[in-house]
């Protein structure tokens, strides 16, 4: 695969900047992209372009937005093999990841085309006599929206098509491991109708990263933040708009757990925690990362999942032979290796595992981790899983709640009103019984609690997130007033 050049896109022209920066394809070492690298002028002039864009977009009736927004899901599909090839340059995807990921985001816009005649309000009574009392929901003005690279198509069109059927203008921010992918996704939303500065592409050089989001977030016409990524970087976007007093929607990190109950059919917690583990080399913030299982079947479950797992072998993505691809860089799989290397010189059983092959990691299974370890604390996205001993369900809800995060859950038992009942005291936004930890739909509401973050993607929840809810009244007889 020959290097890409990627423009900025600006009031729906390509732009040029005056430096450019490289993304290295993690496999081969080789140039997969170079991108325009943005500058505060330039990330303000998208900015100034979205809110020159928003009066008209704002007065478009929910029909001709749907129309658009069907037109932008068609576009996405139709550069299926553009994807293919930019996910796999870019970051190593295998060709399943990249094919589930535009699925899903097709359906995201779709699922958003839906929502623009549920933007609703309601009349409210009203004590004073003659007053029509309403509470209206408006498109809130620009958003900046900033997407990861894990998921890039997924998540950066989460970012922008529930805004965008609210009426709002977008300015996405790619992610700078994947500046193709998103760039293909704003060509996409341009191609159908949606350019004239509807929504806007910045891309950035790492190192400019601070500054230029910086500018955006400060920029008076920019109304809403929404943010996926780390959540260290979390917090310093969050302190950003709380100086501006500025709404955000924030999806950060995760430390999945995964309790499996003495009552548990192992064979399907096997394989839901193989997927939830090790689907995308566990590069998935609802991957699970922690599987806590009660003494009663412990042994039992590790004898079942470790013969699973050694049938998830890893290879070149290119080649598409194995279900394990690349991770995205070298510093993954140091990362992922030092903790569990802490692990085991604590204690812990090296079940499954291997040495890598550059950015090729092999599966790590890490049994009787304790949460004095980093693996049990910090969070890996990579290929590793954790196994923590339990001697009950409420030791298992004690343990999957000693976290600082809280995006996704899952407990596997054989009673369903039980499950119900662990489900409601895990301290999670999501939780799944028999089910996977990584699970999304369009039309659902995602979102984390603690250090997951807050606000919700998705659905009604998203008009929420993205729109202003304001109180409105009329008159409709004489007034009578004390003075």
């Amino acid at each position: 695969m020959s290097e890409t050049k990627i423009s900025l896109s600006i009031g729906g022209e390509a732009r040029s900047a005056s430096a450019e920066f490289e993304r290295i394809n993690p496999v081969t070492g080789e140039v997969a992209t170079r991108a325009a690298a943005a500058s505060v002028a330039d990330a303000v002039a998208a900015v100034d372009a979205a809110r020159a864009a928003f009066p008209a977009w704002a007065e478009k009736g929910p029909g001709a937005r749907r129309a658009a927004l069907m037109k932008a899901a068609d576009a996405l599909d139709a550069k299926a093999d553009d994807f293919i090839d930019a996910m796999m340059a870019e970051i190593g995807a295998t060709e399943g990841w990249v094919r589930f990921n535009l699925m899903l985001a097709s359906s995201m816009v779709r699922e958003a085309a839906g929502l623009t005649t549920q933007i609703g309000g309601e009349i409210i009574p009203s004590d004073k006599p003659g007053c029509l009392s309403m509470a209206v929901r408006e498109p809130a003005g620009v958003v900046l929206s900033m997407a990861p690279w894990n998921a890039p198509i997924i998540l950066a069109t989460r970012a922008i098509a529930v805004p965008l059927a609210c009426g709002n203008t977008v300015v996405l921010k790619a992610s700078e491991q994947c500046p193709r992918t998103h760039g293909l996704i704003i060509e996409a939303f341009v191609e159908a109708g949606l350019g004239g500065g509807i929504v806007n592409l910045i891309t950035n050089a790492p190192q400019d990263a601070a500054e230029v989001v910086g500018a955006m977030i400060d920029h008076k016409a920019v109304r809403r933040v929404n943010f996926t990524g780390s959540t260290a970087v979390g917090r310093i976007i969050a302190r950003r708009c709380a100086d501006n007093l500025k709404p955000a929607v924030l999806e950060l990190g995760g430390k999945a757990p995964f309790i499996i109950l003495d009552d548990a059919d192992l064979d399907e917690a096997v394989k839901a925690a193989a997927f939830g583990a090790f689907m995308n080399q566990g590069q998935i913030c609802m991957s699970t990362e922690r599987i806590i299982a009660v003494d009663a079947i412990a042994d039992a479950f590790i004898e079942k999942f470790q013969a699973k797992v050694a049938t998830l072998a890893v290879g070149d993505p290119r080649e598409g032979k194995t279900p394990l691809g690349a991770v995205v860089d070298f510093k993954t799989v140091a990362h992922v290796q030092s903790l569990v290397d802490d692990a085991v010189a604590a204690g812990a059983v090296l079940v499954n595992g291997g040495t890598s092959n550059g950015v090729l990691m092999p599966a790590h299974v890490v049994d009787k981790v304790t949460p004095d370890m980093k693996l049990f604390r910090e969070e890996s996205f990579g290929p590793v899983v954790a196994v923590i001993r339990a001697r009950d369900e409420d030791h298992a809800i004690e343990l999957a709640n000693d976290t600082e995060y809280g995006l996704s859950a899952s407990v596997f038992t054989g009673d369903g009103a039980r499950g119900l009942r662990v489900a409601r005291r895990i301290e999670s936004g999501i939780c799944h019984i028999n089910g996977p930890t990584v699970h999304d739909e369009a039309q659902m509401p995602f979102g984390g609690t603690k250090a997951s973050g807050y606000g919700k993607f998705g659905g009604k929840a998203g008009i929420d997130s993205f729109t202003e809810l304001r109180w409105i009244t009329m008159e409709t007889q004489p007034g009578h007033f004390p003075i």
